[in-house]
């Protein structure tokens, strides 16, 4: 976390008497980081999922409801604060359309997502060097805006 981020994080933790030691993850959002946080920003973005397995091969622990994130732009500069609610684990095509339409991308609908997430877990899992399939677990994570930067 750099130290403008840290800042934030800080006074955000005093402002709602946080314990300052409470640990929050800082990091941009997929494949457009200003596009994506500015649709968190607004509430239109209030869920995200990822491969399990990508957890798996970084030996990363699963998010868990209650924990913070501070969301970050392009330039790694805060956007806002975000509390996660709900954390769920399933196979990728079992996601409901609900979901799906909580991501916030582009016409929300369940096909658009689909197609979305279909290519960017293709790649992502190429890439990493295991196999994408329909029944890979995927982590399902809600979340809602508790802070918007301010500068």
């Amino acid at each position: 976390m750099n130290e403008q981020t840290q800042k934030y994080w800080q006074a955000y933790c005093q402002k709602n008497n946080l314990d300052p030691k409470t640990e929050a993850d800082a990091f941009q959002f997929g494949y457009d980081a200003d596009a994506l946080g500015q649709l968190i920003v607004d509430g239109i973005k209030t869920a995200t999922c990822s491969g399990k397995v990508f957890y798996d091969l970084e030996k990363e622990p699963l998010p868990q409801a209650g924990t913070y994130d501070v969301v970050l732009n392009s330039k790694d500069e805060p956007m806002c604060i975000i509390q996660v609610t709900d954390v769920t684990v399933m196979p990728f095509n079992e996601v409901p359309e609900s979901f799906a339409r909580a991501e916030g991308e582009g016409d929300l609908s369940y096909d658009y997502w689909y197609q979305g997430h279909v290519d960017f877990f293709t790649e992502a899992c190429k890439e990493a060097g295991v196999p994408f399939t329909l029944e890979m677990p995927v982590v399902c994570e809600r979340f809602h805006v508790v802070d918007v930067y301010n500068g």
